[in-house]
Order: structure tokens, then sequence, then C-alpha cells
């Protein structure tokens, strides 16, 4: 039974990933949508402009409201939670802290208290460096060593639902890195796609950082890069298609990619040679730097997701072509 047939949450609206999973929901005929995100000074509001949706309130007010009366925005089959503050460079933890652990917690027994289906944005960065390996089968989260405050305030919820007993009754999406349009208004948080288009223009070359471990190569530091349109379709598939699926899941192409591989797709979606600088990574990245990603999807797939991961030439080619080069929104 799919839990998309009733009025459908999502938080973090305007944001990247949350933008474009309207867009999905859109592309199904569904608008029943409230929308909630702190839309701020940046021009993230742009992404909502083309999409259809009921409502839109401001993430804080909603929090409030919720708080006092639980039933003031009425009835939900659906809660897609994705919005938090995803900068990884966030020095405020106890922000950090009550916005994506405290709410996060409140969000999720609200939903369940109406039987809403409650999905959530966990993180790869929950992982840490991968010492301890990103397999989301494993039961043992504590062995898990995030890196930063941000990985550790998403780690922290996923703690809580499993010592809750919470985590069989709801799905922690864990991205990893996600790239595609949407994603202008992120600033120093924007995929490098985006980021090295702007260089490209700019300046015809792109940079990109010198390994500091002797085993990589410079530039052969290695990520699983998920397009956009692919991780929506996956966190959709939990509502639509595997709704009584719980628990953590990995969502990345299932390969692990060089920034090389990368920067080349993007020189070549432009019909450019590639031109590239290596500059030192700075000083405060050096010790929180994940030198290789690689999400193991088996366990999305052993819930019945069978759609292909679109290839990574072809996904940068589309966002390039399609929406860098026009400056079109998804929707548009």
């Amino acid at each position: 039974m799919s839990h998309l047939n009733g009025k459908i949450l999502v938080t973090g609206g305007a944001g990247f990933i949350g933008s474009a999973l309207i867009w999905a929901l859109n592309r199904r005929g569904l608008s029943d949508i409230l929308v909630t995100d702190l839309l701020g000074t940046d021009e993230k509001w742009k992404n909502l402009v083309p999409l259809h949706y009921a409502d839109y309130v401001e993430a804080d007010v909603f929090r409030r409201t919720l708080a006092a009366n639980p039933s003031a925005f009425g009835k939900f089959s659906c809660v897609f939670h994705l919005g938090a503050c995803s900068a990884t460079t966030e020095k405020n933890a106890g922000y950090l802290a009550d916005n994506n652990y405290t709410f996060t917690k409140e969000l999720a027994h609200w939903a369940l208290g109406q039987n809403a289906r409650f999905i959530y944005a966990s993180s790869a960065a929950t992982y840490g460096d991968g010492a301890q390996g990103m397999d989301d089968r494993s039961e043992d989260l504590h062995a898990l060593r995030p890196l930063n405050m941000y990985g550790y305030s998403k780690h922290m919820f996923d703690l809580y639902a499993q010592r809750a007993g919470l985590l069989p009754r709801l799905v922690g999406v864990k991205y990893f890195n996600v790239f595609g349009p949407n994603e202008d208004h992120k600033a120093d948080m924007r995929s490098l796609v985006n980021k090295a288009y702007r260089q490209i223009l700019d300046t015809g070359r792109v940079q990109l950082f010198r390994s500091h471990k002797p085993e990589y190569r410079d530039g052969e530091q290695m990520r699983d890069f998920l397009y956009v349109k692919d991780a929506v379709e996956m966190t959709i598939h939990f509502a639509e298609t595997a709704p009584r699926a719980g628990g953590l899941y990995n969502l990345g192409s299932g390969e692990a990619n060089t920034w090389l591989t990368l920067t080349h797709a993007i020189f070549a979606a432009l019909g450019r040679a590639p031109q590239i600088d290596f500059i030192d990574m700075p000083e405060i990245l050096r010790g929180k730097y994940q030198y290789y990603t690689k999400a193991d999807v088996e366990k999305l797939r052993a819930t019945g997701y069978t759609r292909a991961m679109t290839p990574l030439p072809e996904a940068v080619r589309d966002y390039v072509q399609n929406y860098l080069v026009t400056g079109q929104k998804l929707g548009e």
C-alpha cells in the first residue's frame, strides 16, 4: 500500500534534495504537499517557483505550532524529513544538536503517532572515515565515528531511534555525494560539478585538492557520486513500493569514482579538453577528509528497488547541459 495517497509533508522542501523530491512527486501528479523550510537570505526560494504544492510554512513556526497543537496541520500519510543544517563545517554544535537531532525526534514521534510513514535524511557522514565500514546492515551503530558535528548530529538520532525501538518503524536514508540541479544556493557545500562549471566559465580550468595520503595519487581520492534524480527516486521508493521496509539504508550509486573521472566528465559535457590544477587541502579539512566512499546498496535492492542508476558521465551531461548551461531549475 502506497503512503502517497494522502497529504504529504516535506521539510527542507526549498533545499536541494527536498525541492527535487517535490519535483518527482509532482511528476507523479501529486501536489497535496505541505512544504516547510527556513528560507533565510539565500536564493533557494527559487527552487520552489516551478513546483506545485498546497501550502508553505516556515520551519520554526511549524515546529512551535506543532508543539502547541499536534493536529494543527491535519493528518498526513507521509513525512519526508529532509530539513537540516547540512553544512559539514558548521561550528555551532548546540544548534546542530537542536536542529538535526531534537527536532527530528519530535517529528518522528508526531508522525508515528498518527500512523504516517516517516522517512528522514540520515547521512553517509555518520560513517566517518569509513574505517568501521559503510555497511547499512550492521546493528553496531555505536562503532561509527563521525568526523564532524554535522555527521554526529545525524548519528545521534540514528542511535536514539535504535535505542527507543523506533528504527524498524521508520526509514533513515544515508545519502552519499549527491549532485544535480537546484543546489546553486548551497555556497561551499555545492558539488564539485557545480563549482567546477563556474571555474571553467571563469578561467577555463578546475582546481582539485592534492592528496595528503601516499596511497592516493592527486585527484584519485574516490567518492560515491549520486545524481539527485536517482536520490529522490530511491527516497520515494520507501513510501511508494516498499512501505513496510524499516531501518537505515545507504543511498548511493554503488560505485566509487575518482575526482579526476568526475572532472573529465564535466569537461566532456562542455566539449572542452581537461585543464586541471592541484592545490593544497586547507589544514582545517585534512583530518576530516574522506578519501574513499562507496555505498553498498544491496540492502536497498533487497527492498525491491530495481531502477538502474544513471551512469556518471550521463548524469553529469544532463546536469551540465540541461541545467547549468541553461540556468534552469527542476520543473521549468
